[in-house]
């Protein structure tokens, strides 16, 4: 398979199992913001399998001998986009306001974990530093699982990711780090 289809079709893969972490901590803490996160995505994953079928044609009509793979690679993205497509519908019972519900706030107290988004601002520390500079995770207890930079997403950004001005980080950890981590992205708090 061509090298541009496999890197797309990793993408598309990364950005399905973002969309499923995302729309359950979307349900469990009646997130409507990570929630509507989930509906971007669900957009751009139509938009990403549509152009890996733009690929595989011209895959298919270039090597005769890929068709195989081709076909199985459509298979394979058809059962992607099955799991983004329950990780939408899980989001839009968040956006619509029907999340509330005993079990989930059971799970809710159970759970030591929450995940945010937090938006760089011009002020932020942050701003224009590589994740291993900042040693975030130590720093202040928020894992950063991926970047939105415009329309694009870092999927498991590394420590030599540089953080710009309006990059909007989704984050996982404890709830208590939630507001410094906030803080420190918004420009608020200036030390780490």
């Amino acid at each position: 398979m061509k090298s541009k289809l496999v890197a797309m079709f990793l993408e598309l893969k990364d950005t399905s199992e973002t969309m499923l972490d995302l729309a359950y901590s979307s349900l469990l803490y009646d997130s409507a913001e990570i929630a509507e996160e989930v509906l971007a995505l669900a957009d751009k994953m139509r938009d990403l399998s549509d152009r890996i079928m733009d690929e595989i044609v011209q895959v298919g009509r270039a090597s005769p001998d890929e068709v195989a793979k081709a076909v199985v690679t459509t298979r394979l993205m058809g059962n992607v986009l099955e799991i983004s497509e329950a990780a939408r519908s899980i989001a839009d019972v968040v956006v619509r306001g029907l999340a509330e519900h005993p079990v989930l706030a059971m799970s809710i107290r159970d759970s030591d974990t929450t995940m945010c988004l937090a938006k760089i601002a011009g002020n932020s520390i942050l701003a224009d530093k590589s994740l291993g500079e900042l040693t975030l995770s130590t720093n202040t207890g928020m894992f950063v699982i991926a970047i939105k930079r415009d329309d694009d997403y870092i999927f498991g950004p590394g420590p030599e990711d540089v953080l710009r001005v309006d990059d909007i980080l989704i984050a996982r950890g404890p709830e208590e780090s939630v507001s410094n981590f906030k803080d420190l992205a918004d420009g608020s708090e200036r030390e780490l």
